[in-house]
């Protein structure tokens, strides 16, 4: 037969929780960080990504210009300009093993008419098509230019089954001072080489810096969360003294009640008793209305401690604590409706919660909503616990200040919210006033 694990104090119980509630508040810090890792991370790898990917054509541009300037511009004679057969054998063989190894797919020169001057394409020598909007500014000596697309304009018909090419649109002079433009075609793949290497040289590091920089605010994380840990337990001592104390307070006005002021008038009212059995006929009356008055002071007395101190919730349970707190309400002509389940599983801290809401607010429903009719009811699930309490009573404005009357319902508002809970109270004028009381099950434990 295995053996149940010893149950916990209620201090480690405490200690527990509070080191339960620091890790999610790192958790919850690890997360945001990470969340807002991907989130800068992700538009920084975009812009990198351009920017790898237009280092890449700047350095296409560069080669383009290097062979313009100093391969195919000595060779453009008057004998190409002309289209002079064979006299484009030299840049043939200068360009052949370009071509053959696959880096340079495509060449062409053209003219500032539109004309193809030269081209490793015989049959497009000769031909002419229309130039692009920008080639005057080029021919002027303007900055080359490189995009990286699919060709599909007319002069491509020969490339347009290629995919993803690099063109690339540089300046250069022939042998006699014409200016011309050199139009080359590349593979994508040395540009997406060199794009890769950017990425693998730069979104590495980026993401380690975010990491360390993210490590770096974790043990500052932790020491604030167990800081704002520190103060809430604080608050929760603080505020379950005030509580214990207002309870201790009430038990002591009620002890005394009962042993010092009722006993003292429960005497007097036996010595009026005694005196009006041997009074005169003409006195008597006068003693019956003053043994009277007497016995409902001793009455309302008895009541009032009975309110005050609180009953053994570990012994009665709180369905049976609520009904007494309602059988009182009774006793001022209110009708009572009860909805109260026979067992409530809730340890001794949140049924003692809920109770004090119960009696701050059935105190507040007798002595200001002058109502007819009071619904208490207690509705319990998995996971939480909900008190409503609904009177057909005046109500009470709730834009206006609190009156003083509420002060043990607001002390009580504070204690909840710091126990995880919430406690809503809603009021018409003329319609009556509703409090409702939520309470996670596994909210966790008080300091006592």
């Amino acid at each position: 037969m295995s053996k149940r694990p010893p149950r916990l104090s209620r201090r480690e119980e405490n200690q527990a929780a509070e080191r339960s509630e620091v890790r999610a508040a790192v958790q919850r810090f690890l997360l945001t960080g990470l969340i807002a890792l991907v989130v800068v991370a992700v538009p920084v790898g975009l812009w990198v990504r351009a920017q790898a990917a237009a280092n890449a054509l700047n350095n296409a541009v560069l080669l383009t210009q290097r062979l313009a300037d100093f391969s195919l511009g000595p060779l453009l004679t008057e004998a190409v300009l002309d289209g002079v057969a064979g006299a484009d054998r030299q840049l043939n063989e200068r360009l052949e093993p370009r071509l053959a190894d696959g880096a340079l797919v495509r060449i062409k020169v053209w003219d500032a008419s539109g004309r193809v001057i030269y081209s490793d394409l015989p049959m497009l020598v000769g031909r002419r098509f229309d130039l692009p909007s920008w080639a005057p500014d080029l021919l002027a000596g303007g900055q080359g230019r490189a995009s990286l697309e699919a060709q599909n304009e007319v002069e491509n018909q020969f490339e347009s089954g290629t995919g993803d090419l690099v063109e690339v649109y540089v300046r250069t002079i022939a042998v006699d001072g014409q200016a011309l433009v050199v139009e080359a075609y590349f593979d994508d793949a040395d540009v997406r080489a060199d794009q890769s290497s950017v990425l693998l040289g730069l979104i590495p590091t980026f993401l380690l810096s975010l990491g360390a920089l993210q490590l770096a605010q974790l043990i500052p994380a932790i020491q604030l969360a167990r800081r704002i840990q520190g103060h809430q337990s604080i608050r929760r001592k603080l505020l379950q003294h005030a509580i214990d104390a207002s309870d201790l307070e009430r038990q002591r006005i009620a002890r005394d009640l009962h042993d010092e002021v009722i006993q003292d008038l429960a005497g007097l009212s036996y010595a009026l008793e005694a005196e009006e059995m041997h009074s005169t006929p003409e006195n008597r009356p006068l003693f019956a209305q003053a043994k009277a008055i007497l016995q409902k002071n001793v009455s309302t007395l008895r009541s009032m401690s009975s309110e005050l101190y609180p009953p053994d919730l570990d012994e009665l349970g709180l369905p049976e604590a609520l009904a007494q707190l309602a059988a009182r309400v009774l006793e001022h002509g209110i009708e009572v409706k009860l909805q109260i389940p026979a067992n409530c599983d809730l340890d001794r801290d949140r049924a003692a919660m809920f109770y004090r809401v119960a009696r701050e607010v059935l105190a507040n429903t007798v002595k200001h909503a002058h109502a007819g009719i009071l619904e208490l009811t207690l509705m319990q699930d998995d996971d939480r616990t909900i008190l409503l309490i609904h009177d057909n009573g005046c109500g009470f404005d709730l834009s206006a200040d609190a009156p003083d009357t509420h002060l043990g319902l607001r002390i009580m508002r504070d204690t909840i919210q710091v126990a995880g809970g919430s406690l809503e109270v809603r009021s018409w004028m003329g319609g009556g006033t509703s409090v409702m009381v939520t309470l996670d099950r596994q909210a966790p434990a008080w300091t006592r």
